[in-house]
């Protein structure tokens, strides 16, 4: 199973919205005292093993709009089909700390999403979606997710974070449908800022 965070590599972009699938990926990653290789020069990955399930974990070093570079190289080195890549992104039509979990679908107007589809040339793929929530009024949307967290959000996404990185290892663990219908649904009570 290939899990790709979707994010923007550097030290400007490490804890804004749109890098809530690098955020995830690298909870993981140190969870299991896992170390990031570059795999080239598109991602960075990491693999281990997790009920018996090869688990790689790929980071694109390419800007979001093109994840796809990395998913194709990632592709190609693991001769994985589109059906085992799950991509984790951020959504900005859920509410903060909500998750929705797919197994195929649209871009929904995410960028890093429509390059994975169009360089796999199918939507395909799985999805983790996470949310940051609505744009506000008279902002830009690129400017939203390209800014960190405001104060009051920061538990709410922490929380969402684990729950998500729960939902990776659920879905290797029950396989999708009991997955999405557990962690579809608003999170418990005390966890949505």
């Amino acid at each position: 199973m290939v899990f790709i965070g979707l994010g923007n590599p550097g030290l400007r972009y490490k804890s804004t919205r749109h890098n809530l699938g690098f955020m995830v990926l690298d909870r993981m990653a140190t969870e299991h005292g896992l170390v990031w290789s570059r795999g080239s020069r598109t991602y960075k990955f990491t693999e281990f093993e997790f009920e018996s399930t090869r688990v790689i974990l790929v980071k694109p070093q390419t800007f979001m709009n093109l994840s796809g570079r990395a998913a194709v190289a990632v592709h190609a080195r693991y001769e994985n089909t589109s059906d085992e890549l799950l991509a984790v992104v951020d959504d900005i039509a859920l509410p903060l700390g909500h998750l929705r979990l797919r197994r195929r679908g649209s871009d929904g107007g995410h960028n890093g999403l429509r390059s994975i589809a169009s360089e796999l040339g199918t939507n395909d793929f799985s999805r983790l979606r996470l949310g940051v929530g609505s744009v506000p009024p008279d902002v830009d949307p690129a400017d939203y997710v390209l800014d960190p967290f405001d104060d009051d959000e920061t538990e709410t996404a922490d929380e969402m974070i684990s729950r998500a990185g729960e939902c990776l290892k659920a879905v290797i663990r029950q396989g999708f449908d009991r997955t999405m219908g557990e962690f579809n649904v608003p999170p418990p009570e005390g966890e949505t800022g």
